[in-house]
């Protein structure tokens, strides 16, 4: 299944981070992978609430803290640039398909 989310398809994930020479475009773009992964999820499970939003956002910020290991390892790391242009994607992506959702609940197992 593709993404059908017309707004989501017309958005430029990460795209703070994509024009920062300092964030390897390998790592980026896995970052870009997640928030898709994370939409499709969306689409195929079809929250009714916050709180079963949440549980994929929750999913999702999971696998950018192994994400941010990542980073480290390759002489980067999710700072506060990186921390502002993927929250506002879980606010983008959550306002998308049709929720209010507090932006740090959003992201709240982040270790970043």
């Amino acid at each position: 299944m593709t993404i059908q989310n017309q707004q989501i398809l017309a958005h430029s994930f990460l795209s703070d981070m994509q024009k920062d020479s300092y964030f390897p475009a390998a790592q980026v773009e896995k970052g870009i992978k997640i928030l898709f992964k994370l939409c499709k999820a969306i689409e195929d499970k079809k929250p009714s609430s916050l709180e079963q939003l949440y549980t994929l956002t929750h999913a999702a910020t999971e696998d950018f803290n192994l994400l941010g290991e990542e980073l480290e390892e390759n002489g980067s790391e999710l700072e506060t640039a990186a921390r502002d242009n993927i929250g506002a994607d879980f606010e983008f992506i959550a306002k998308a398909y049709g929720f209010e959702a507090d932006v740090e609940e959003l992201t709240a197992p982040r270790d970043w």
